[in-house]
């Protein structure tokens, strides 16, 4: 890092930001192989034909799709086209995924088709790391090091992509359709977390939430990480949610013994305004979810 430059994943680790809590909701992600250099806003910044890319955003919109452009790590042929893919989690522990090629722009538009067809189960995850510099440089500086390394890994899942949220935690790992957000990342932290993950362990540190979850029932799972130690992606459900004056009470069950439920009390601040990311020009205030207590619900 350049001494006197401003970097936003490095004020956020000076300042101890809180990682559990910040993963984007979302369900469904399409991916767009594109080789060339990445506009800062992504999709919406590519040349393409544009009555094709207004189909795909729009079927996109309605399925409350988050669009972002991949490629493989490394340096590679620049050329036309590429692969495209629809990744979906169904909610019910059944992430599906439905891949295609494309050469002309018109040929996005079987993304749209994609969409409205619930895909192939069974498939393996894809690994996703943020590494999108013309967006904020800490995504290039840190994220392309743990491209690196986990390419390295794991070739074939392994792919770059644009903008995750979240700059101020690069390097940003994202597993879909899991939908799982891991942050603060560098390259021996990142195979280790990934190893964990694709052996269906995941472990409170790093964890920034399930995108299935909405921020407080995220922090409650993470809590119970925490407390309990590493599970299954799917060993947590979140069965009930309270909104009090003080905060929320989560109701956490154990897919994996159904005598236990815990009653995870969630409570929020903001902080004072600071300066979130390298290319923002003004201060912002991020929203941190604390748990305040975790009990047995049945005791």
């Amino acid at each position: 890092m350049q001494p006197g430059r401003f970097f936003c994943a490095d004020a956020a680790r000076e300042r101890g930001d809180a990682l559990v809590g910040t993963a984007p909701y979302g369900t469904v992600w399409v991916l767009i192989e594109y080789r060339r250099g990445w506009p800062a806003n992504g999709y919406d910044g590519l040349a393409l034909d544009p009555g094709t890319k207004a189909l795909v955003y729009s079927a996109a919109q309605t399925h409350r799709a988050r669009i972002l452009l991949v490629r493989r790590h490394g340096r590679r042929r620049v050329e036309e086209g590429g692969r495209w893919a629809v990744l979906r989690h169904d909610g019910l522990g059944g992430p599906r995924q439905q891949w295609g090629h494309w050469r002309r722009d018109e040929d996005l538009l079987n993304i749209a088709t994609a969409l409205d067809s619930p895909g192939e189960a069974g498939r393996p995850p894809v690994v996703l790391v943020c590494a999108h510099g013309t967006h904020d440089t800490c995504c290039a500086v840190r994220g392309r090091p743990v491209g690196a390394a986990l390419s390295a890994r794991w070739p074939d899942l392994v792919w770059e992509c644009t903008h995750v949220g979240g700059d101020r935690f690069a390097a940003n790992v994202v597993v879909v359709p899991d939908g799982v957000y891991y942050g603060n990342l560098d390259a021996a932290s990142a195979v280790t977390v990934v190893e964990e993950h694709l052996a269906d362990r995941v472990h409170a540190d790093h964890l920034r939430g399930y995108t299935t979850l909405y921020p407080p029932q995220q922090a409650a799972v993470g809590g119970v990480l925490g407390r309990f130690g590493p599970a299954s992606r799917y060993a947590y459900d979140v069965v009930g949610t309270v909104r009090d004056q003080q905060g929320w009470r989560i109701r956490v069950s154990d897919r994996t013994d159904r005598a236990r439920e815990f009653d995870v009390e969630v409570r929020s601040h903001r902080t004072p305004p600071r300066r979130l990311t390298c290319r923002g020009p003004a201060n912002g205030s991020a929203l941190v979810y604390d748990v305040t207590s975790i009990r047995d619900a049945r005791a």
